[in-house]
């Protein structure tokens, strides 16, 4: 079923960005009426006004242009550009227009229409807030909030639960905070700008997230490190990297998921279970996909 959003967007699509048309259909068709709501709710809640929309949508084509035109050159060099975080910082979280623009919306609307995206996100809902709802004071952290879509389901589908973002990017940090708002979840989520490698806040919480953050950084294992020190000793963490995606602030190359595993288990953190999808079928044998893993974690002691 598609409703008054979703039509208005998937004629946007048609108009400014053909070669996704067929994302919205693709993506219903795979995940069924589930999707088609939870799609429909982000845009009334976020891109209510028809402008608003057009102007995400946009921004969704250009950041799947731009991820097109960086994943042939990963292809042909299967390598990353060579850069610092403090470069891609300069670039990315700390460009206010590009983040508004093309960045933040694209990346939004990503975990609806790409599947491997959505699928992370059912995983989330079904393998880790389970556990914190389960908990008499549901408190939750998360580690690089970006869009704050994964903060906002978590507060969705745990009415009792509190939750605190934590970002690098000032942008990062209005956008979640409108987003929340928009859904009238703001009053149960606080935000803050901070390194919690450099600055680790001081209380722990039972359940933490950190969505694709890994791999922006030069040293993702001294962030797990930082993560399960921000988690209590019965805590779960609920942690993801981007394998083979050569976006503009990816420095960290991940070639598999073992990568990932190896680096958790270095940082004193059991796996309990993780998740993998790549983003589409390998166009030839041995060309590099994009993917997403996920993984639920509890701390070592």
């Amino acid at each position: 079923m598609i409703r008054e959003h979703t039509r208005a967007a998937q004629a946007v699509i048609r108009d400014q960005a053909r070669f996704a048309q067929n994302n919205i259909e693709r993506a219903s068709a795979e995940f069924g009426p589930e999707w088609d709501t939870a799609f429909e709710e982000l845009l009334a809640h976020v891109y209510g006004d028809p402008v608003a929309l057009a102007d995400a949508v946009k921004g969704y084509a250009a950041f799947a242009v731009d991820s097109m035109r960086r994943q042939r050159r990963f292809e042909i060099e299967r390598a990353y550009p060579a850069k610092t975080f403090a470069e891609a910082a300069q670039e990315v979280y700390l460009n206010e227009e590009y983040m508004h623009t093309q960045y933040l919306p694209g990346l939004l609307l990503s975990h609806y229409l790409w599947s491997h995206h959505y699928l992370q996100l059912q995983y989330f809902e079904r393998f880790f807030l389970s556990s914190l709802a389960q908990q008499s004071d549901p408190r939750f952290a998360e580690v690089g909030i970006g869009t704050g879509v994964y903060s906002r389901i978590a507060l969705q589908t745990v009415p009792a639960a509190e939750g605190f973002g934590y970002d690098l990017s000032p942008v990062s940090v209005r956008f979640t905070r409108a987003h929340l708002e928009a859904f009238g979840l703001l009053d149960r989520y606080d935000t803050d700008l901070r390194d919690v490698i450099e600055h680790p806040p001081e209380d722990q919480v039972s359940h933490v997230i950190c969505v694709e953050v890994l791999e922006h950084l030069e040293d993702p294992v001294a962030l797990l490190r930082a993560l399960k020190n921000m988690t209590t000793p019965d805590g779960k963490l609920f942690i993801t990297a981007a394998l083979n995606a050569a976006n503009a602030d990816h420095i960290y190359l991940y070639r598999n998921a073992e990568e990932v595993l190896v680096q958790a288990e270095e940082a004193s953190l059991h796996v309990e279970h993780y998740y993998f999808a790549n983003a589409y079928p390998a166009p030839k044998r041995g060309v590099p996909v994009p993917g997403a893993m996920a993984m639920v974690c509890t701390p070592v002691r």
